[in-house]
C-alpha cells in the first residue's frame, strides 16, 4: 500500500520529492527495497504533521511547501495534489481539500468530518459534528437545502508556518473533537480549501483493505 501511494503522488507534476516519513522498520525497509525515500522519525509525534516536521528538518534540501500525503490513502489522485498545489502562492499558510457531501448519512457520521467555508473559501470551522444546523429543515432533507463538505484529509503547508504550528500546545477546540487543524484556527492561521469530486479510500481495517483489492482489480 505504502508502494502505490508513493507511486500515485510522483505522478504529480506539482511534487518536487516525494519522501516517506515512518517510525517503523519494517516500513522503512520495504520503502528502500522498491528504491523509495524514506526517513525514520519519532515514534512519539501525536500526528503525521508533528512526523512531517521532522523529516522537513532532518533533510538538506529547503521547501516552500509541504505537503502531508497519508499512508494509508492508496487512491489519492496525482490531480488532487496539482489541485491543492494550485493554491500555494507564497501567500497561502495552510491548505486542504473538501469534497461535496450528498447523502444525509454522512452528515451525521461522527467519523466524516465536516466543514463549513467562507465566501474566500477558506476554511472558518471543522466537526464531527453536522454543521452548519439547518433549523427548520428535518435532517433527511438537508442536502437538498444546503451544499454539506467533508474534509479529504490531504494539507500543504508553508514550511515557515509548520515549524510554527507544531510548536503550539494542543487547544481546547482541538481536545474537544480530536482534531488537529482547529489548533491552528483557534491560533489565528488560515486554511485555503479546494474542492475535489474524488473520493477518499483510506484503509484503516481489514475490510477497508478487502474493497480496495476489489477496487483494483475492477
Amino acid at each position: 500500500m505504502i508502494q502505490r501511494v508513493v507511486e500515485q503522488v510522483q505522478q504529480s507534476d506539482a511534487i518536487t520529492d516525494v519522501i516517506v516519513a515512518t517510525d517503523d522498520q519494517r516500513i522503512l525497509d520495504h520503502v528502500e527495497s522498491f528504491g523509495g525515500n524514506v526517513c525514520m522519525t519519532s515514534q512519539d509525534h501525536q500526528s503525521g504533521t508533528d512526523r512531517c516536521q521532522e523529516a522537513l528538518q532532518s533533510h538538506s534540501e529547503t521547501y516552500d511547501y509541504v505537503v502531508n500525503i497519508q499512508g494509508d490513502e492508496p487512491f489519492i489522485q496525482p490531480s488532487q495534489i496539482n489541485q491543492l498545489a494550485q493554491l500555494l502562492d507564497g501567500q497561502t499558510q495552510l491548505a486542504t481539500l473538501i469534497k461535496p457531501i450528498s447523502d444525509n448519512q454522512q452528515i451525521a457520521n461522527p467519523n466524516i468530518v465536516k466543514v463549513v467555508k467562507s465566501l474566500n473559501e477558506e476554511a472558518i470551522y471543522f466537526s464531527r459534528s453536522p454543521i452548519p444546523y439547518l433549523r427548520n429543515h428535518h435532517q433527511d432533507q438537508w442536502t437538498q437545502q444546503h451544499q454539506y463538505y467533508k474534509h479529504i484529509g490531504i494539507y500543504a503547508y508553508r514550511s515557515d508556518v509548520l515549524d510554527r504550528i507544531t510548536s503550539l500546545p494542543i487547544s481546547s477546540l482541538e481536545s474537544a473533537e480530536s482534531l488537529e487543524q482547529l489548533r491552528w484556527l483557534e491560533n489565528g492561521y488560515h486554511i485555503k480549501t479546494a474542492v475535489t469530486t474524488f473520493e477518499s479510500i483510506g484503509i484503516d481495517t481489514p475490510e477497508d483493505l478487502a474493497r480496495a483489492i476489489i477496487n483494483i482489480q475492477g
